[in-house]
């Protein structure tokens, strides 16, 4: 090729290239028309702005036990009926750590909606501030975090509610006296801390021959929960029942209680799913238990979100949630899913989660 022609193929390539670059450059421009200084967003709420489905980021405390994956089943049901983006994803191990990075990586992919169900209230306030100021709609379910972090609560009953009812069904089984074990999942746990005091609170006032005499964390492990029941009533015979209040607690007690032959002396109620303790309440370890729906909640949280970010959720009144129709709004920021239910022979056969 001559020098000629090989000069006018690099002057072509030299003005393809440049053309290249201009329209790059006006590409960035044009992205970065609208934006607020330090990515605030412009204080909407919203991160995906491409005017597609909305981006919901939802947190159990921990994946992969059952209420958490019935909690799952119903927000996928609630995301297909509203057409939003449905990310559901938590820890392996009920870890405030893990949410904390977690929830620093929903605000990264600018999700529309943050709701969490926290392990630690106030060790995932950062986050959940951060990402409110980067314009995202923040929420908790299940378990809150601090208030200010937040914009509103799911909330899946009331503390007393709750409270009053594990109360209640153990005073019908003790004859409204004894002392009493209480298996929790964490010690941070704001939910369950809540649910406690509210046990007590009760006691006091109804029941005063009834008292909590130890606090002991399952850590949301099947077989840790196991062994600090049977090393408790073992040490301490004389105990009239056992709290379990999560899930995963109260089946921990009701195999500690069965493995120790005690069915029957030992009482033993808290909070979990029907077919996890289905056959506790076969073997007659357990006679009662309470719990809310599980789907329910999770159809109920992915709704509230979606309602935060397209401006829609009421501050007070009622709020319409698909199936469930309407709910409470207990305040401007706390959402009440409804009362707890109670299991028992007659009725635990009626339910599959």
């Amino acid at each position: 090729m001559s020098i000629e022609g090989k000069g006018e193929m690099m002057s072509k390539t030299l003005r393809l290239a440049l053309v290249g670059f201009l329209a790059f450059a006006v590409a960035a421009c044009g992205a970065g028309v609208g934006e607020s200084p330090e990515g605030e967003g412009g204080g909407e709420q919203g991160g995906s702005g491409e005017g597609g489905a909305n981006k919901i980021c939802m947190m159990p405390k921990l994946v992969g036990i059952p209420y958490f994956n019935a909690a799952e089943e119903g927000a996928n049901e609630a995301a297909e009926e509203l057409g939003v983006d449905l990310t559901y994803d938590g820890p392996t191990e009920a870890l405030a750590a893990e949410q904390v990075r977690r929830i620093e990586q929903f605000t990264q992919q600018q999700c529309d909606a943050i709701t969490v169900a926290a392990n630690d209230p106030d060790a995932l306030a950062p986050a959940m501030t951060q990402a409110g100021e980067a314009g995202i709609a923040t929420s908790a379910w299940d378990a809150d975090v601090a208030e200010d972090s937040r914009d509103v609560f799911v909330n899946q009953a009331t503390f007393e509610a709750i409270g009053q009812t594990l109360v209640d069904i153990m005073a019908e089984q003790t004859g409204g006296e004894g002392e009493f074990l209480v298996v929790t999942g964490s010690l941070t746990a704001p939910n369950q801390n809540s649910w406690i005091e509210e046990m007590e609170a009760h006691m006091e006032a109804e029941y005063p021959d009834m008292s909590i005499a130890e606090i002991l964390p399952g850590e949301e492990d099947l077989q840790l929960g196991i062994d600090v029941t049977i090393d408790y009533l073992r040490a301490n015979p004389d105990t009239a029942g056992v709290f379990g209040v999560t899930t995963v607690a109260l089946p921990g007690a009701a195999e500690a209680v069965q493995q120790l032959g005690r069915e029957g002396e030992v009482a033993v109620t808290g909070l979990s799913t029907p077919n996890e303790m289905q056959p506790y309440v076969e073997s007659g370890a357990v006679e009662e238990f309470a719990l809310w729906n599980p789907v329910d909640l999770g159809y109920l949280a992915v709704h509230v979100a979606n309602a935060q970010v397209e401006g829609n959720l009421p501050e007070s009144g009622a709020f319409e949630a698909g199936r469930l129709g309407e709910v409470e709004m207990l305040a401007e920021d706390e959402v009440l899913l409804g009362p707890p239910d109670v299991y028992d022979s007659e009725n635990i056969d009626d339910f599959d989660f």
